[in-house]
């Protein structure tokens, strides 16, 4: 009996460009369900710094692989492409059509093209680099990682402390460099098809989004979300915790920083992360760019891909 792979239409792009309301807005005229692809709105208790959608928002419609984890557990690209497969099959197979909606790019792309297998962390390796990381610096250990692997360090921002953990430490529990790993992998188990939509905006206009989010973010109560979270007993070294928004009211309520300080800052840090995503989706060059005043246009082009034209 022959397998047809599932359809999926992503609709991805930067923090505060829109994603939802443009994503609600198709769903409603495919009937579609959403299937989440942003890292931090699979916590439970997190809802205001990571724009998670209220019901008001949804509209009715069914959303997927919201709040299924607590801060403290571990998630992460593998289990998130374990976790929506069957989702995807199951809407599919009910007739549905699936959006992928969020800008995690490596969510996204683990689950469009798989995950090469790679050893599990060493934590006293990775508790190694990473006080190392905390002495001297990121951009130290990036260009460590330039000099191992250029490939790679290409593609890692030199801020992002993570990566470059990741990075140095599979370099030295494989003896390989991690961008021949994932040449050799090829991101090669196609379980799903993917048509990658990512919403556009110009940057002056994002950047205005951005500032105006961040302040209704704190309206909403955001910094009392984050006391709420540490007086639970959650530790303010979390990586969830550790994101933005969340880090920032940690400096306002547990270092003094003045809550005006801790919310520009906020706002810049949003700036600059969102700035890298679209550096990531304009990587990727099967990547649509669309715009969210251009309905018609993009629900074509979804159709065009559903019915295989």
């Amino acid at each position: 009996m022959s397998y047809e792979v599932p359809k999926v239409v992503v609709i991805g792009g930067p923090t505060g460009c829109g994603k939802t309301a443009f994503s609600v807005m198709l769903a409603e005229k495919l009937d579609a369900e959403i299937l989440n692809a942003d890292s931090m709105q699979v916590y439970r208790g997190m809802d205001i710094g990571t724009a998670k959608p209220t019901a008001d928002e949804k509209r009715g419609i069914t959303h997927h692989l919201l709040d299924i984890v607590n801060p403290d557990e571990a998630f992460n690209a593998a289990r998130y492409r374990s976790e929506a497969l069957p989702i995807i099959r199951d809407i599919r197979r009910r007739g549905k059509v699936c959006l992928v909606v969020g800008g995690t790019g490596l969510y996204i792309k683990g689950l469009l093209g798989g995950l090469f297998s790679a050893p599990p962390a060493d934590s006293s390796l990775r508790e190694k680099l990473r006080s190392e990381i905390q002495d001297v610096g990121p951009k130290v250990l990036h260009q460590r990682l330039t000099m191992l692997d250029p490939d790679a360090a290409g593609d890692i921002h030199p801020n992002d402390r993570v990566r470059i953990v990741r990075a140095l430490e599979l370099i030295a529990l494989t003896g390989r460099r991690p961008s021949e790993l994932a040449r050799q992998h090829a991101f090669g188990d196609r379980d799903v098809r993917g048509l990658m939509l990512c919403l556009e905006r110009d940057r002056e206009d994002l950047y205005e989004r951005i500032e105006k989010r961040t302040d209704q973010m704190i309206r909403s109560g955001l910094k009392e979300e984050t006391e709420g979270l540490l007086r639970s007993g959650y530790s303010p070294q979390l990586k969830p915790m550790k994101a933005l928004g969340y880090r920032h009211m940690k400096a306002h309520l547990l270092e003094g920083m003045p809550l005006s300080d801790a919310v520009e800052q906020m706002k810049r840090d949003t700036r600059r992360y969102a700035k890298r995503q679209m550096t990531w989706f304009r990587s990727d060059p099967s990547t649509r760019w669309v715009a969210s005043g251009d309905a018609s246009r993009v629900l074509t082009m979804i159709e065009g891909f559903l019915t295989g034209q």
